[in-house]
């Protein structure tokens, strides 16, 4: 399995444990221990934030990932950058460029950055 396809099924894993109700453990899993999230809406999250959040956040019914692409960051570090779909049941879909900064460690590749930018109109 190339990096690419390892880091886009940890991106799958977490868009489906979003789906799932199980976005808190994944995350609090998946996130370096100083890892951010740069959200859409205008906030950034530590990760205890972000687990904190996850648990009360209600599920999405659907995503989908178009467009990934992987940039590399050295030896032991890549991004993955692509457009992503999601809706919550009788919302309207949220449409953003996404972007995931995964650093390799012992245990595997770990979330350090993750950001969103909304795609005006994409609906």
């Amino acid at each position: 399995m190339t990096d690419f396809d390892e880091l886009l099924r940890i991106e799958h894993d977490g868009w489906r444990s979003l789906c799932e109700g199980t976005g808190a453990d994944f995350y609090g899993s998946i996130m370096t221990a100083d890892g951010r999230m740069v959200l859409a809406h205008g906030v950034a999250m530590d990760r205890s934030a972000v687990v904190s959040s996850l648990g009360d956040a209600p599920p999405w019914a659907s995503y989908e990932i178009t467009d990934a692409r992987r940039i590399p960051l050295g030896d032991d570090a890549a991004a993955l950058t692509y457009t992503g779909r999601a809706a919550r049941e009788g919302a309207a879909p949220f449409v953003a460029l996404m972007s995931s900064t995964y650093v390799r460690t012992a245990a595997g590749w770990r979330l350090a950055l993750y950001q969103q930018t909304p795609i005006p109109d994409a609906d």
